[in-house]
């Protein structure tokens, strides 16, 4: 058993999950959206073994370092980021239909890990400003801002289009499973509070790497100043509930926003400028 061929497995469990929950809100059915879940616990743990033995054959292989280091492996543990904090969130609010795009989220993850052609799933060894303690906890907890920011942004779809729903002249049925607009706006919140201080941990941490690395805490670098976007957006957000009062779709929208500047943080500067973060895509 490698760990390549667990985490190909895991690819389609979350494509199955994803079907199941959506299966589950589309028609209403319980016993879907409970499959869902069995299925993305299922898999979240295949792919926490997954993880595991890649660790361990990075060893084996002399390079010895946590699976965290290139593209493939960051979008991996992207998704097992998602799955995990939406299968807390899941458990602590009983609210299953929420998992459909999490599991969209993880799936689509895995599958540009596993079958794109400008990502290389070999463990490689690490380069010489990766060689550092401070790789597992920037990336641990930047990618925890991200996994957050990932369901936030499924919530706020949801939301928008609940609102949409409610608005029309016929309430559409398939919406009927969906939390109220009320909840879904507080949850939206919470995720986007929680994934706020993770992602100011994630820079804080990078930034000290930096120093040890390059000599300096922030460089300008074009990964460096879209992380600070980023970062100014979700500020924009809570100081916008906070301070000024704003709920439901203002709020729903500026997450949307928020999350498409973390993808072009984390894609976009990867493929389309170049710098010291350029490794990423190697």
């Amino acid at each position: 058993m490698t760990s390549s061929l667990l985490l190909s497995l895991t690819t389609f469990a979350y494509f199955g999950s994803a079907a199941l929950y959506l299966g589950g809100v589309v028609f209403r059915l319980k016993s879907l959206l409970s499959l869902g879940s069995l299925v993305g616990l299922g898999t979240l743990i295949i792919q926490t073994a997954g993880l595991a033995l890649r660790w361990r054959e990075s060893y084996e292989l002399g390079y010895g370092h946590a699976p965290l280091s290139n593209l493939y492996e960051s979008l991996v543990f992207a998704a097992w980021a998602i799955m995990l904090l939406y299968l807390i969130m899941e458990y602590r609010t009983k609210q299953r239909t929420l998992g459909v795009f999490p599991a969209i989220f993880a799936f689509l993850a895995m599958a540009y890990a596993s079958f794109s052609t400008s990502v290389d799933a070999r463990i490689q060894p690490l380069l010489p400003a990766l060689k550092s303690n401070w790789l597992i906890a920037h990336v641990i907890t930047c990618f925890l801002g991200y996994a957050a920011f990932a369901i936030a942004c499924g919530i706020s779809i949801f939301y928008l289009l609940k609102k949409s729903s409610e608005a029309g002249p016929r309430p559409s049925a398939v919406m009927a499973m969906i939390p109220e607009a009320r909840q879904l706006d507080e949850l939206n919140y919470q995720l986007i509070l929680f994934g706020f201080l993770w992602l100011s941990l994630g820079i804080i941490t990078g930034s000290v790497w930096a120093n040890s690395a390059w000599g300096t805490y922030w460089s300008w670098d074009p990964k460096e100043t879209w992380s600070l976007i980023t970062w100014l957006v979700y500020a924009a957000v809570l100081h916008a509930r906070t301070i000024q009062g704003w709920r439901g779709k203002r709020v729903a929208w500026l997450s949307l926003l928020g999350f498409g500047c973390v993808l072009f943080t984390y894609f976009g500067v990867n493929f389309l400028l170049s710098g010291l973060h350029s490794y990423a895509t190697k």
